[in-house]
């Protein structure tokens, strides 16, 4: 676990889901911001992430070290109520919105890394006409290879000279969340967050799904229509992942196991 202590964690197939009261993140947020504590990250943990975080030990201990593991995808609801436990989304573009909105009065400090063709860029510019007083104060669009030594440096260097509150980070799984753990102690900033289609949809560049659809759990069949080709493979690994969980859960459950703690 990080700094930041969660009040309500839920197990869910052996990974810590945070379900504290929306506020309640966002002020443990500014609390570290405002002590410039360094070094704290979010794990917004999906049903792909956890098919990942089973087969890969690196980002199992990603998600399990997190200040706050936030759950993103109808799945991970499903595996959670297989073992007793009840749960709700808090996905990565809301908490973007959020973050964005409570921060432009307090002076929050936004760092975009990631993107692609000026999406990092028109989402702040989108970002800022929705939340007068919004600042973002660097962007940095990584090539799509592994960073070269000197690249490695140059973007560490400008992030810590933009003194940046919260770094954004919208690489796609699992390339995000192993960029934060590789830099974040370096970094220096308070908060990083790995938020994936956050920057398409905050740019426009890829059309979010309608409020009523994500409302009802259906944000995954309108990505699925929109981006079949990138959804398709992912989907399947999701379904893998979430009939074993919902299987375990009601094994844990019958059991005696998977109850909330908090």
């Amino acid at each position: 676990m990080g700094s930041s202590t969660p009040q309500y964690r839920v197990d869910v197939d052996g990974f810590p889901i945070d379900v504290d009261p929306h506020e309640e993140i966002l002020a443990a947020m500014d609390k570290a911001i405002r002590e410039r504590s360094p070094g704290h990250y979010i794990s917004i943990t999906n049903t792909e992430s956890l098919y990942h975080a089973r087969r890969l030990a690196s980002h199992g201990k990603f998600i399990r070290g997190s200040d706050y593991s936030l759950c993103d995808g109808v799945g991970v609801i499903a595996a959670a109520k297989a073992a007793g436990d009840s749960i709700s989304r808090y996905n990565g573009p809301i908490l973007q919105l959020d973050a964005s909105e409570y921060g432009a009065t307090r002076g929050w400090r936004h760092f975009y890394l990631g993107g692609r063709d000026g999406s990092a860029e028109e989402m702040g510019r989108r970002l800022g006409e929705q939340f007068p007083g919004l600042i973002v104060c660097g962007i940095y669009e990584p090539p799509f290879r592994p960073l070269t030594a000197e690249e490695r440096s140059a973007m560490i260097r400008q992030i810590r000279e933009s003194e940046a509150d919260i770094v954004w980070v919208g690489l796609g799984l699992i390339k995000q969340e192993a960029m934060i753990a590789d830099i974040k102690d370096e970094a220096g900033v308070p908060w990083m967050v790995g938020v994936g289609a956050s920057f398409d949809y905050h740019s426009g560049r890829v059309p979010w799904a309608p409020l009523i659809l994500r409302k009802l759990g259906l944000e995954w069949l309108f990505r699925l229509i929109v981006q079949p080709k990138l959804r398709a493979k992912r989907y399947w690994w999701s379904g893998v992942w979430m009939l074993g969980a919902m299987v375990r859960g009601t094994a844990g459950r019958v059991s005696g196991g998977g109850k909330r703690r908090g």
